[in-house]
């Protein structure tokens, strides 16, 4: 059921910024998209004993994760290294404690979310692809 989200497979810098480009989502929408996740991630954490007791200092500070305000030598790549980062702890420490009902629950909100963030794209797309792509080294 989680094979329809960004960090659910075999996750990377390039996969999650192939997922905002093929829904053209900015810069301001890709840190839009992450923040739902953080919120949610969040929630979550904050609301299981034994992840809040591991995990929830580490919800302290915006955005979460090693990554978090570096963009390496990609050029607008910091919410795609933020997800890749949330993503792994909600794969590997979320998912695992979700039941069916609440993890369909979670596919239809997501699906609601992308779905208004695509409508929103349309009114500010982002910027085109440069000649020299975005993950090569120059």
């Amino acid at each position: 059921m989680s094979g329809h989200f960004p960090f659910s497979g075999n996750t990377n810098r390039v996969s999650v910024f192939g997922f905002y480009e093929r829904y053209n989502l900015n810069p301001a929408m890709q840190e839009k998209y992450y923040k739902w996740w953080y919120d949610w991630a969040k929630n979550f954490v904050m609301n299981d004993p034994d992840l809040k007791a591991v995990k929830g200092q580490e919800f302290n500070h915006y955005p979460y994760g090693q990554h978090s305000h570096v963009d390496f030598h990609l050029r607008q790549g910091t919410w795609t290294t933020s997800l890749v980062d949330l993503g792994g702890f909600i794969k590997g420490s979320i998912f695992g404690k979700m039941s069916e009902e609440e993890m369909h629950k979670l596919d239809e909100d997501h699906h609601n979310f992308l779905h208004h963030l695509e409508e929103e794209a349309k009114q500010s797309p982002r910027a085109p692809q440069p000649e020299i792509g975005w993950f090569r080294h120059f």
